[in-house]
Parts: structure tokens; sequence; C-alpha cells
């Protein structure tokens, strides 16, 4: 009788093929599911220092905006993600943001979708005002913050 999977001294053979299979198939599941938003933070915001900021535990969707302070125009650079957006324009500013907070079935702003604002610590409150008005032209009323908690 034919025996399958056994080795000459009656060992069971490993066998790595379906395990590579599946090792490929969870990856390209857990590349499809997770989001690129680490890949759209700005790394040359200093953030500034909130001692008694409490960190989030809850991974909500965000609608993220980086505010960069460009020191040679004296003025903030603001980016959507990664896609710069034009302060002079809030019309199509607004749009770009409410187009990133609107559900797909509902067609409204999803209220589980957080505006996340990433500012420099020089960028002055003028700039953060503008801001923040984007966000509420766009109908997003859950804004946070980003700080860290110790100087570096």
């Amino acid at each position: 009788m034919a025996g399958g999977g056994g080795g000459g001294n009656g060992e069971p053979e490993f066998q790595i093929a379906p395990m590579l299979d599946m090792l490929l198939v969870l990856l390209m599941f857990f590349m499809s599911i997770t989001t690129a938003q680490t890949l759209k933070i700005d790394s040359n915001i200093k953030l500034p220092l909130a001692k008694n900021g409490e960190k989030r535990e809850d991974k909500a969707k965000a609608v993220l905006l980086n505010v960069s302070w460009d020191q040679t125009l004296g003025e903030a650079k603001v980016k959507l993600d990664d896609i710069p957006l034009d302060l002079s324009d809030k019309e199509k500013c607004i749009e770009m943001i409410a187009s990133r907070a609107i559900n797909p079935f509902t067609k409204k702003v999803d209220p589980e979708i957080r505006l996340l604002i990433r500012a420099d610590k020089n960028v002055t409150a003028k700039y953060i005002q503008d801001v923040l008005f984007l966000g509420a032209e766009a109908g997003m009323d859950n804004i946070a913050f980003t700080g860290q908690n110790q100087e570096e």
C-alpha cells in the first residue's frame, strides 16, 4: 500500500509549500487592510509640547492635515495627507477635505472620522484658525491635535 508524506524511516516529511502559500495569503491580506497613514505624516514637523495630553487608544479613521512652518516665507504650508493645499482657494480646500470624510453609503460626513491636525510648534494661531475653519466648513466637528508629551 502506498503511504503519503512519509520518509523512508517512518517519520512524516514537513510540507513547506502549503505553509508558504498561507504565508503569502496572510501577507496580502494584511497589506490590503493596512492604511498608509504613517506614510503621510510629515517628518519635518516639530510637534508642540503637550505635557498633559492624553494618548487616544481608539484608532478612529482620520483625515490628516499636516501644517508645517516655512521659515523663508514666514508662512504655513498645509498638506492634506501628502497633497499640498492652497489656502487662498478655500472652496477647493473644503471640497478636498469633505471628500475624504464622506461616508460612501450615506453620502454625508461620517461623524466617526476625525480631523487630525499635526501642526508645527512655530505655526502661528492665524494659520491654525484657518485650518479649523476649513474643517468646520467641510462639516467635520470631531477634531484632534497632535503633540508630544516630552521634549526631544
